[in-house]
């Protein structure tokens, strides 16, 4: 008895392993059919995690419209997907210059994107613009740009001069994934205009949601903390004696390029509406802000004072 309790346990957990192998191989080949042959288009397609969907769209057999405001790097990204993947089973890239920022020129590069293949399947907003500092240190130029590039670009190229989001819905078929942050639910001192830019575009495609369900179009949003470098570790850490420290550095603790990537193909594959990736702390966060507001906003107020405490150099 004692020798058969002894070898179960191994028994168990190499069949739990098998079956958690078995259905990531399958989870992995059925995103792969969702995508096949599917016109996927990705904005700011040459930053860290453009590179990594333009990586599993692309081995997933998905034709690609790769987007991005600098035409060297996408002609290397191109360079990249073309020597790693079969090209047997894969559809050559295509290319098209698109700064977001630049709302004059968006509409006309719908018509560009469109005209690659006749149509849209999967649209990926990617594309956004960082700033940080003091309110009242940030120009309203600079506030207009954010705006542009995170709110105005994404929702012109989805409006396409009534083209993009018209044909999914003729089409009666389509997705739309944004790209967003967990600054569409929740503001961070010193980056009043991302934050700005951000809830501005979770609204809307909130409301776009409910407004094309009827189409079957899916409207999507991944809402990671933040997107760190590829080789950016957060550190160990421990209760810091101030509470907004360790809420501040929790909360900066971003999201793997990689990780990103795979879960924005999780959502297409199960057309999930909504997906948070954070860890607990994020999360408690978000829950504190809605059921507890004024306890979050003393929580965040004393972090302004003690940045606003510290003498600054020079």
């Amino acid at each position: 008895m004692g020798v058969t309790a002894v070898l179960a346990l191994p028994l168990l957990l190499l069949g739990i392993s098998g079956l958690l192998f078995i259905y990531q191989e399958v989870s992995r080949l059925w995103s792969k059919s969702v995508v096949q042959n599917k016109v996927v288009v990705i904005t700011d397609a040459i930053s860290g995690l453009g590179k990594e969907c333009a990586r599993v769209f692309h081995t997933g057999g998905a034709r690609l419209v790769l987007c991005g405001k600098n035409w060297e790097r996408l002609e290397n990204l191109y360079d990249a997907l073309i020597s790693a993947a079969d090209p047997s089973k894969t559809f050559t890239p295509k290319l098209v210059f698109l700064d977001l920022a630049d709302i004059s020129c968006v509409q006309d590069v719908a018509k560009e994107v469109l005209g690659c293949y006749g149509c849209v399947d999967i649209l990926v907003h990617n594309a956004s613009l960082k700033v940080k500092g003091p309110a009242d240190k940030i120009s309203l130029e600079l506030d207009r740009r954010i705006m542009d590039a995170n709110y105005f670009g994404p929702i012109t190229l989805t409006k396409g001069l009534v083209i993009l989001l018209p044909n999914m819905i003729s089409r009666r078929t389509g997705q739309i994934v944004l790209v967003n942050n967990i600054q569409g639910k929740l503001g961070i001192p010193f980056r009043t205009a991302y934050a700005a830019s951000k809830h501005a575009a979770l609204g809307f495609f909130d409301c776009l949601r409910a407004e094309v369900e009827e189409y079957d179009v899916v409207v999507s949003t991944v809402s990671p903390t933040f997107i760190r470098s590829y080789h950016a570790h957060p550190g160990q850490g421990s209760w810091e004696a101030s509470i907004y420290k360790f809420f501040s550095r929790k909360l900066t603790y971003g999201a793997h390029p990689v990780d990103v990537a795979e879960e924005v193909m999780r959502t297409v594959r199960r057309k999930k509406q909504e997906v948070f990736m954070a860890n607990p702390i994020p999360k408690a966060a978000v829950y504190v802000r809605t059921f507890f507001p004024e306890f979050f906003f003393a929580v965040v107020a004393c972090g302004v004072k003690e940045r606003l405490s510290v003498p600054e150099d020079g």
